[in-house]
């Protein structure tokens, strides 16, 4: 087999995605989880933020763990055990933490509501450090951040659907849901969930994924420029911090979502999973629409594609809204915002560093408005921020990696790292509403999103003194 792949090999990256589901299902079911826990713990906003906290922070401790056992046995673990071990530990160790939801219901403890929480993202920490290098090797590594893309768009399959289901489960369907809301109510969902775990651990174990991939090392010519330690690279460093605020707004604009919409426009929060879905469903067409490339070279059905693809994601969500007996009508305005999506795309012509760019610009238009209108235009607004959220990870990883050669996981493992972005700026969000009011603490994500339009100007400059340019390697045709 040659290192150089032409074709995607779609047999093995299948099996991956279903891991990829399950991060976006859990992440997008604890925004259910953050009102439910508010009432019955009877906690501030901030307080409830500690939903947040617990999962993401979990993210970095986990990738401290796993480099703190690589550097004791001198050997990365994720090489000694095997990638399809490695992703069937992980799923074991999140299963474990669903098991924790069951005593902690029982004995009303949200500590150990919060320490399952904490032990389901240890497992997906271990997933992710392996999954994500693993989908970019399973293809040409041209098209590796598109299959990344790909891949996110599962997620958002799974973000999108998770509020749905997790809300039916703890308050029944909409026409007769009930307001009381009991902590019990959480045990059976979290159970089943432990239980698919298992399964898929023992689904992708019997899979024809590769246990040692043949990663794609990049080739530096200009031996000054060897360096030894991902440290090293400015692209990194400044990407880790790209990645803490990209996952710090991207999470905290949905975790804070709720609150707003009670407080301050009168929402029951039976009737807020809708929108949680809406903003993870955004995530899900920007992916579809990013991921384009990943499927056809050919420029004419590309455009096409592109058209097709964010309103064929945008009927799942409607879809799965109808299943589920909610009111579609206030969504169907939803369809002229993801217009402005599909310009900002062509606009970004496949560069990493313009997308980057343009859609945080866009993003922080989207906030403002948000901050300083009323009524539901103020949620479609914050909600749109899920378009322009949705294929940045793929921009900031592909630019963070690029040039750094034989260091290129040691670099994926501190990005990973930083997805405890999510939780500190969720909680710091939190705490900024209860001085400022919960739509004003929307300032926060635009901080984030300013940090983001800075990174992508000075990494541009970064890689092309280093060698690097996007453009020239895109407009080379293929």
């Amino acid at each position: 087999m040659s290192s150089e792949q032409t074709q995607t090999k779609w047999g093995q990256f299948i099996p991956l995605v279903t891991v990829f589901f399950f991060w976006g299902f859990v992440a997008a079911s604890n925004d259910i989880l953050i009102p439910v826990f508010k009432k019955a713990f009877d906690l501030s906003q901030a307080e409830s933020q500690l939903v947040s906290l617990a999962f993401y922070i979990a993210y970095t401790v986990g990738a401290l763990i796993y480099n703190g056992i690589s550097v004791v046995i001198g050997q990365d673990i994720v090489n000694k055990l095997g990638y399809k071990n490695s992703l069937a530990l992980g799923l074991v160790i999140s299963a474990l933490g669903t098991l924790l939801f069951y005593p902690a219901a029982n004995m009303h403890s949200f500590p150990l509501m919060l320490s399952g929480l904490f032990i389901v993202a240890l497992g997906f920490s271990l997933q992710q450090t392996v999954a994500n290098p693993l989908a970019i090797a399973l293809g040409p590594i041209k098209t590796g951040s598109q299959r990344l893309t790909l891949a996110g768009g599962i997620n958002n399959f799974g973000t999108t659907i998770g509020p749905l289901i997790v809300s039916f489960a703890i308050f029944g369907s909409a026409a007769n849901a009930t307001t009381n809301i009991s902590i019990e109510s959480v045990k059976i969902p979290y159970l089943i969930l432990g239980v698919a775990f298992i399964a898929v651990a023992v689904f992708l174990k019997m899979s024809s994924l590769p246990d040692r991939p043949a990663l794609v090392e990049a080739v530096v010519e200009d031996t000054k420029s060897i360096k030894g330690s991902a440290l090293q690279y400015p692209q990194l460093v400044l990407g880790m911090i790209a990645i803490f605020v990209y996952v710090g707004v991207e999470v905290s604009t949905a975790s804070n979502l709720p609150a707003y919409m009670e407080k301050d426009l009168g929402f029951a929060i039976k009737d807020i999973a809708p929108y949680i879905s809406l903003y993870w469903a955004s995530m899900m067409i920007g992916r579809w629409t990013g991921a384009v490339e990943a499927f056809t070279d050919n420029i004419g059905t590309q455009k096409v594609l592109r058209f097709i693809a964010p309103y064929l994601a945008f009927g799942i969500f409607l879809a799965v809204n109808a299943i589920a007996k909610h009111d579609l009508a206030p969504f169907y305005v939803y369809g002229l915002i993801i217009l402005v999506l599909i310009a900002a795309d062509m606009a970004s012509k496949g560069n990493p560093a313009r997308m980057l760019l343009i859609f945080s610009a866009i993003g922080i238009t989207a906030l403002l408005i948000g901050m300083f209108t009323k009524g539901m235009v103020s949620v479609y607004a914050i909600t749109s921020v899920g378009l322009f959220c949705s294929t940045l990870w793929p921009c900031i990883f592909t630019l963070a990696v690029s040039g750094l050669g034989k260091h290129t996981s040691q670099g994926s493992s501190f990005l990973i790292m930083m997805i405890m972005g999510g939780g500190i700026i969720s909680w710091a969000q939190g705490a900024v509403s209860e001085f400022t009011g919960i739509q004003y603490s929307y300032i926060v994500g635009i901080i984030c999103f300013a940090y983001l339009a800075f990174y992508a100007w000075k990494v541009a400059g970064i890689l092309r003194s280093q060698g690097i340019n996007f453009d020239q390697k895109i407009s080379g045709g293929h």
